[in-house]
């Protein structure tokens, strides 16, 4: 009672008032059981629904009529073949440009798997891969029908924000005789920052609030077979639970290289939310900083450079003496030197770059992104004011830093959708040159 007390109180009209906001959602459990994401050892549809998921948006105009829709989902990722059409109907219907659209996801690995493409492939059936196009094209249509009514539902709003702190994150990479493992590192970089943004009427009533943290959503294994939002929708249930009426949504941050820590059952998962959940309530009960217009935003496809691929003899004799996660891009690259493809010397990732007034960046990385890009990224432009998201628009594999491309492991298996192949260090230069140049067209103040 007394956080909700302060809440109410720390809602007395102040700057940040030049805003209109709009807020829906719309579940997206799938009605019938489909394979889940996130494990390829999986080999049959979920088989009960633990808790639902959901699609939410908040659509935001500012003084001058700049508008942007940030798009959160209980969801393992966002590839650009399933994204863009989204982007696209969107600019034909409500006339939104590119950048003006964030899709974000949760990356929980109890949620359904996203396909287009009807091929057969093990452990999916025909009916399997049908069943999950099927499905990922009714969610294409309710996203679109999602931010058309967001945008539809735009009301004068006050935002603020602040920033605070879980502790259930652990670094994964654990270092072994034998090379790097996905394990458990005490010692291993992780982001525990817990960023919260609120959106209130200007009269003071709570409306939504968005939250991040920088954690993979895999407190359950590939033994669970139960559809749920994992640790990140539980900590939004938490929320709503607590605050009626009030939309939460959650933007995952660099959380490439980290795990819930414990992990593995369903009660860990909740009992994370809960410590998730309880921090946001926390920091909305403190004081917050105003977020004022306008807003300005801005995306650039940034080309990041791949490894050299080797002559197809070369990889035929790499292929077999590869980790699994290496192998299956190996085996994507001799499929398309066998169809006289060229080899791939880039991946182009989508990068975006909202800019609130001058109280905060928000930047949308895609990509399952290491942690070291917090600190790329804080190099770039600055640590202040500054909320890094990943995850974001095209999650086409994973995007390690030169840090962890030398030392090895499983997040360096690169690009698994699209164009095969493993990220150059140089990459991680191309993020942070690639984030400044946004930082500067959008009118970030610069170090």
């Amino acid at each position: 009672m007394r956080i909700l007390t302060a809440i109410v109180l720390l809602l007395a009209p102040q700057a940040g008032d030049d805003w209109k906001a709009g807020l829906a959602e719309v579940k997206i459990t799938p009605e019938e059981p489909i394979h889940l994401a996130g494990y390829a050892s999986r080999t049959k549809p979920f088989e009960k629904v633990a808790a639902d998921l959901y699609a939410k948006a908040l659509a935001l105009e500012d003084a001058a009529g700049n508008r942007a829709v940030l798009v959160t989902s209980d969801l393992i990722g966002f590839r650009a073949a399933v994204a863009e059409p989204i982007c696209e109907r969107l600019r034909e219907k409500v006339g939104l440009k590119r950048e003006q659209i964030l899709l974000s996801v949760s990356h929980t690995h109890t949620g359904p798997s996203l396909s287009l493409d009807a091929q057969a492939r093990p452990p999916y059936s025909e009916e399997d891969a049908r069943k999950t196009v099927e499905y990922t094209r009714r969610l294409q249509d309710k996203v679109v029908a999602l931010v058309e009514q967001a945008l539809g539902k735009l009301e004068p709003a006050r935002l603020a924000w602040s920033t605070g702190v879980a502790h259930f994150v652990m670094n994964r990479r654990e270092f072994t005789p034998n090379g790097v493992i996905l394990g458990v590192n005490p010692r291993g970089p992780v982001d525990r920052s817990v960023p919260v943004l609120r959106v209130a009427t200007p009269e003071g009533k709570l409306r939504a609030v968005v939250f991040g943290y920088a954690c993979h959503n895999t407190t359950l294994g590939g033994n669970i077979y139960e559809v749920s939002g994992d640790y990140a929708g539980f900590a939004q249930a938490h929320v709503q639970e607590k605050l009626p009426g009030v939309q939460a949504m959650f933007v995952t941050g660099c959380a490439g290289d980290s795990n819930p820590h414990p992990r593995g059952t369903m009660d860990l998962a909740r009992d994370h939310g809960a410590t998730l959940g309880k921090e946001v309530l926390r920091v909305l009960g403190a004081k917050l900083q105003p977020v004022r217009g306008p807003i300005r935003v801005a995306l650039e496809r940034a080309p990041l450079p791949l490894e050299d691929v080797p002559a197809a003899d070369e990889l035929e004799k790499l292929a077999p003496k590869s980790p699994s996660y290496r192998k299956g891009v190996i085996d994507q690259q001799l499929a398309a030197y066998r169809r006289g493809d060229k080899p791939a010397t880039h991946y182009v990732a989508p990068i975006a770059l909202w800019q609130f007034g001058d109280d905060l960046t928000l930047l949308g990385l895609s990509g399952e992104v290491v942690v070291d890009y917090v600190q790329v990224v804080e190099q770039a432009i600055g640590p202040l004011r500054l909320w890094v998201a990943a995850y974001c628009n095209d999650v086409f594999g994973y995007l390690p830093s030169a840090r962890v491309s030398r030392e090895g492991g499983y997040e360096t298996r690169g690009v698994y959708y699209g164009s095969a192949g493993f990220f150059a260090p140089t990459a991680q230069e191309v993020v942070g040159r690639t984030v400044r140049s946004l930082a500067e067209k959008t009118g970030r103040k610069l170090p």
